[in-house]
């Protein structure tokens, strides 16, 4: 938010992020925001390009306070989730940083950090070891396709999603937690496909980046009824699968709308797999979705 700021012409800078200062503002956290203060410092500091003197509590709460924008279809905003996925973090699985800016309602850049994720494949059939080096950055410009390169700055290479034809083949992604996705919903949609493998199951957008670059051929994501999908938590994975080749849609075909404001306001839920596939995987998503319906 900060480096934005000073990059950025401040009069249109505008910036939707998912946390705000509230509970660092409440009695009892301040030690937590001087270690918030202190940590932003250090690391402004050995990066270097900014040779600025220390930021006060106060300017990082500030910092932190400039993403309550609405977004929206008018003009550019930048959308930030700092942390998605805060269960996989917490755990020391997947989470990611993701950064993405939307100009008149479209997505047309995305940045996502996925520290955790290994360079190697991480499909069903991958094998892992505790030597594989890890730290992905990936980001995608609409009309100049995706690129990934590993957190320590190796040159960046362009990715593509999986190009299988058969669903049998297919390694399915969905979230770690039952909480975010309707596990079931995505059994029956693989069984009706012919899917053999497992699920993959990893937290936050670091699944689309996984997917950019073939590691499983299809992504589900059902949350349970009465969830409103925000857009933090899909506008940066949108833009790096679509320009690596993919297709993103809602659960009945249409295409994922970010200029509503903060929410996404969608059928049922989201899939994301490449062009072969799809007509067969909305047939299989119909269908689960209809007997599921059903049987309630």
């Amino acid at each position: 938010s900060f480096v934005l700021e000073r990059e950025l012409p401040s009069e249109s800078f505008s910036l939707v992020a998912e946390e705000d200062s509230g509970d660092l503002r409440k009695e009892g956290a301040q030690e937590t925001l001087e270690r918030i203060t202190k940590l932003v410092n250090d690391t402004l500091a050995s990066d270097g390009t900014y040779n600025v003197s220390p930021l006060s509590a106060e300017d990082v709460l500030a910092a932190i306070d400039s993403g309550r924008s609405e977004g929206g279809s008018r003009g550019r905003h930048w959308v930030l989730d700092p942390i998605d996925g805060t269960k996989g973090f917490v755990r020391g699985d997947q989470y990611a940083i993701a950064l993405a800016l939307l100009n008149e309602g479209k997505v047309v850049l995305g940045v996502l950090a996925c520290p955790n994720l290994p360079l190697s494949s991480i499909g069903s059939n991958s094998q892992h070891s505790s030597q594989d080096k890890v730290g992905c950055l990936f980001s995608a410009k609409v009309g100049a396709g995706t690129d990934m390169q590993s957190l320590d700055g190796s040159p960046p290479i362009k990715v593509h999603v999986s190009a299988t034809e058969n669903a049998e083949e297919a390694s399915i992604f969905e979230s770690f937690e039952a909480a975010h996705t309707l596990h079931d919903v995505s059994s029956s949609i693989a069984e009706k496909l012919g899917v053999k493998a497992p699920p993959v199951r990893i937290d936050s957008q670091a699944k689309y980046g996984a997917l950019s670059r073939g590691d499983g051929a299809i992504y589900l994501r059902f949350p349970h009824k009465g969830y409103r999908e925000k857009i933090w938590d899909h506008a940066a994975g949108y833009i790096v699968v679509t320009e690596a080749g993919g297709v993103v849609t809602d659960a009945a075909g249409n295409p994922l709308d970010f200029s509503q404001g903060r929410y996404l306001d969608l059928d049922t839920g989201i899939i994301v797999t490449n062009q072969k596939l799809m007509p067969s995987l909305l047939k299989a998503v119909r269908e689960s979705l209809n007997e599921k319906a059903s049987s309630l």
